[in-house]
Formats: C-alpha cells, structure tokens, sequence
C-alpha cells in the first residue's frame, strides 16, 4: 500500500528527485567519461613506461598501465551484478531506502573528492577510489530509480522520468563545460595540467554532494509495504533476492521486456563508449591527421545539450503515440545511425550531425524504458526490480564491446565492428515488439496483489 502521509505527485518531491539526476551526473560526465580514465593512465605510464605492469595476476595475467583504467571499470561493475539486487531487496524490506541511499552517495562522494590527493605513484590507490565511486553511484541509482513509483501516479511517470533525465544531461554537461573551459586556461590561473584534472574531479565530487543535500531534503521516507522476513539484513537481502527471481518467473512478460531492454541498451552503451575510439581512428588517424581532442570534447558537450532536448520531446512523442512505440521509434533512429557511422561518416561536419541524432534519440530512449518498466513491477518490489534493471544496463554491457572486439579483430576495420552491433538493436526492437506490455502491467498488479 502507498504511505497515505506522503502521497504521490508532490511538485516538490518529485524537483527534489530531478535534482538527484542533476548531481550526479557531474560523476558520469567528468570523471568516468572525460578525466579519470587518461588521467590514471598517463600516472601509470609515467611510472611503469607505456604498457608496463601495474599489478601482476599471476595465471590470470597482468594489469598493464592501459588496461588499468579499463580494469577499474570491469571491477566495479561485476561488483555491481553482485550488489545492487542485493540491494534492491533490503531497501523493500525496511524503510531504509532513503537513509541507505545516502549512506552510499556519501561513500560515492567521498571518494571522488578524495581522488584529488592521487598523484606520483598513487594511481593504484586511485583506481580503487574510482572502483569504490562507481559502485557507490550504481548503489545510489538503483533506490534513485525506486522512488519513480512512490513520487509519481503511473500516468506521469513519463514526464517525471524524462525530466530527470533532461536535468541529468543539463547538470552535467554544465559542470563539464565549466571544467574543460578551466582546464583550457589554466596557464591563466598558474595551474599545471595535473592540479586543473584534480581540481575538477574535486568539483564534481563538491557538486555530486552539494546537489544531493538538497535532493535528500525533499525526499521523503515512507513505511516498507512488505513484511520483513525476520533475522538479519543479509538474510532478508538474500531472501529477497530468491524471491524477485520467482517473482519474475510469474511475470513472463516483465521478463521479457527486461531482456528485450538488456539488448538494444547494450547496443545504445557500446556506441557511447567506443564513439570516441571509432571518431578519432576513422576521421583522423587513418587519414595520417593528428586526433582532435577539442572537436571530440566539443562533440560530447553537444550531445549532452541536445539529450536535454531530445528527452523532453520523446516524453511528448510518448504522450501521442505510447511509451513503447517511443522507444522503437529510438532504436530505429539508433539503427540508422549504425549504419551511417558505417557507411557515410567521412567528415567532422558530418560527425557533428551523427552526434545530434545521438543525443536526440539517447534521452528518450534511457529515460522512457525507465518509466515503461516502472509499470511492470509489483507493488513493494520497486528497488529489488530497479536492482535487476541496472544489472541489465551495466552488468552485462560487456557483450557489445565483445561483439565490437572479436569483429575489429577479424576484420581490421572499426566500421565493420560498428555495424556489427545492429544485431543487438535488431534483436532487442523485435524483442520489445513482442512484448505485450500491457499484460505485463496487468500481471505485475495482479502479482501485488497475490503476494
């Protein structure tokens, strides 16, 4: 049952909420995606030469001054796999949802603030910060995502979610484009390379943390709306886990659907991240040029811009033509940039219009499935499904850059692997198109009930 002292559809909750977006995706943008990764990397090779071991495995290999920034990521999400249903359960079980959501943005804040210090030969000690912050930022989203349910009446959950996410772009497009402006003209301010990264990883910490005070003041702390299994927290987060697994067993559809998004939302993540490699090899190095950073910053800042846009107008397309032929709607447009990236790119002009169609479809796509699903779970289930539903946009992004690999690998050719990642966008459209999503709301009501 909903908490009758805190109803849903509360303006001020609900910008509170939007506001958690906003802050953290200063961590997203600045850290993971910009400074972090060659920041560490160029610690390392500074110490152990190009591709020197940073840390031998023993049987399992090496991590090599280039695979450690690589390696923090793949660490902290298979922690991630493990935690977050996890989670997830323990949050319905208890009114803890709220304080434990806090608990790890602190821990989240902490160590990115505290990756300033990491200098010299600290860089192992920083690839454990980083690990530690975005397990912390997965541990956050997933209760972040929960509160969709409890903020909003089913009929505005596409508003809400698209408006989180649209804040989410603008926040953290914002502090990125204050920072790489610092970075810029640091020589302005005396400041070497080094001391500008740190600064700015600082302050996305100080943001993260600062933004989120005031998102945590307007959340409010409901009543759990299922019984607590008895025994420990452990036990009732392993119990929990068993029984979400069961419950989706009843809930084929739901199921479905989470696997339909698992697919395309590999595709759409693998694009993300190897666009970078992908722009600076095709337009550049294969035409003899040196890379381009500045067009390449430049290019993620418009796409973040342009996300803004494009998730508040895919939430008014949904209005017309329903959530689900919304996201379809995306995944072709994904599609089709697929295939242009593949056959068509040959200019940055040329790349700057791919990278709008980027941006137009990456909003409506990410925060429409959020909405869409939150349809699709039982009542009191809210974190430990949103614990699964992450799993499935960051415990498994591992299968598109396989794909990419292994293609890039037989071929020579980055177009090629670029192309081949329309299996996993194909696959999931048509996954998602044979999912009957009202049935799966249908079952998910019933399925409250029953428990």
């Amino acid at each position: 049952m909903r908490d009758g002292l805190h109803p849903p559809n509360d303006r001020r909750e609900i910008f509170g909420w939007m506001m958690y977006d906003w802050a953290n995706s200063a961590f997203q943008t600045t850290v993971v995606t910009v400074l972090a990764g060659p920041y560490l990397t160029a610690l390392a090779q500074s110490d152990v030469s190009e591709n020197g071991v940073v840390l031998s495995l023993g049987p399992l290999g090496a991590v090599t001054a280039k695979s450690l920034f690589p390696f923090c990521v793949s660490a902290s999400v298979l922690l991630q796999v493990f935690l977050l249903p996890f989670l997830g359960s323990i949050a319905d079980f208890t009114t803890l949802k709220k304080p434990i959501m806090a608990g790890f943005c602190a821990v989240g804040v902490a160590a990115t603030s505290l990756m300033f210090f990491v200098t010299g030969r600290l860089y192992v000690i920083g690839g454990v910060l980083f690990i530690v912050a975005n397990l912390s930022f997965g541990g956050t989203l997933v209760l972040y995502n929960a509160y969709l349910n409890e903020i909003a009446t089913p009929d505005r959950r596409d508003e809400v979610s698209s408006r989180g996410y649209a804040l989410g772009y603008a926040g953290g497009g914002l502090l990125l484009a204050l920072n790489l402006l610092f970075i810029t003209f640091r020589a302005s301010f005396g400041i070497g390379q080094g001391l500008a990264v740190r600064l700015s990883m600082l302050s996305a910490g100080a943001w993260w943390g600062g933004f989120a005070l005031f998102a945590f003041s307007r959340l409010k702390r409901r009543r759990h709306a299922r019984p607590h299994p008895g025994g420990s927290l452990l036990l009732a987060g392993l119990i929990g886990i068993g029984g979400t697994l069961r419950e989706l067993r009843r809930l084929p559809q739901t199921l479905r659907y989470l696997l339909a998004y698992m697919l395309y939302n590999d595709g759409i993540q693998t694009v993300i991240s190897i666009a970078s490699v992908v722009l600076a090899q095709e337009l550049f190095v294969a035409k003899g040029k040196p890379v381009n950073d500045a067009f390449l910053i430049g290019l993620v800042l418009m796409i973040q811009a342009v996300a803004f846009a494009g998730a508040l107008i895919f939430e008014r397309i949904a209005r017309v033509i329903g959530a689900k032929r919304a996201i379809i709607v995306s995944v072709i447009i994904w599609v089709g940039i697929v295939v242009y990236a593949y056959g068509w790119l040959e200019t940055e002009a040329q790349a700057w219009g791919m990278g709008a169609a980027v941006g137009f479809v990456l909003g409506g796509s990410q925060a429409l499935s959020r909405s869409l699903f939150s349809l699709m779970i039982p009542r009191g289930r809210e974190a430990a499904f949103f614990g699964l539903y992450e799993i499935s946009e960051r415990g498994t992004s591992w299968i598109g850059p396989l794909i990419f690999g292994i293609v890039a690998g037989a071929t020579g050719s980055y177009r090629q692997a670029i192309l081949s990642l329309i299996v996993l966008l194909v696959a999931g459209m048509f996954l998602l198109m044979s999912t009957d999503t009202d049935k799966a709301v249908g079952q998910a009501e019933a399925d409250a009930v029953l428990g």
